[in-house]
């Protein structure tokens, strides 16, 4: 199997992953606010997000469409910062791959952008799935209440140089 970082296993040729728009914006807050990772303890880091409009044009937001137009999964890289701030997959798309085929994407969107790693402060629970995907632990993040109550997993991935 290729590494996650450049290409790993793919979703299957009816997957793509396209610029996200204004349009998508209600699609994508519901499928964070309705994640069953947040479920219980975690609910209340999602409650009041919104993948609004605003958001999404000031962003690389890309999102992973099936070939029935159904969004699956999507992410938002913050070039600026090199931080990768939010990764969902729809919790009907889990385990058919999106999360390494929507990593694979943002680190080619993110050497486009010429950064050589991008930071992420994980979901306790997604640790794994990073560290699966290539990143590596670099620290821990402080709570944020009142969100936030809980530290989280600080972690980087390193965006090799195009070959």
């Amino acid at each position: 199997m290729s590494s996650p970082m450049t290409g790993g296993r793919a979703a299957g040729p009816e997957i793509r992953i396209r610029r996200a728009t204004g349009a998508d914006a209600r699609a994508l807050t519901r499928m964070v606010r309705t994640s069953g990772a947040y479920d219980g303890h975690y609910a209340s880091v999602v409650a009041g997000l919104t993948v609004g409009r605003d958001y999404i044009e000031a962003r690389c937001v890309h999102v992973a469409v099936g070939a029935d137009g159904a969004r699956l999964g999507f992410y938002g890289l913050l070039t600026d910062t090199a931080e990768l701030d939010l990764l969902f997959v729809a919790d009907r798309a889990q385990g058919l791959g999106i999360g390494r085929l929507l990593i694979a994407h943002m680190a080619t969107e993110a050497r486009r952008h010429g950064l050589d790693s991008v930071r992420v402060v994980s979901h306790p629970p997604a640790e794994g799935f990073y560290r699966a995907m290539g990143a590596e632990r670099t620290g821990t993040a402080p709570p944020n209440p009142p969100a936030v109550a809980w530290p989280r997993p600080e972690l980087r991935f390193r965006i090799p140089a195009a070959l």
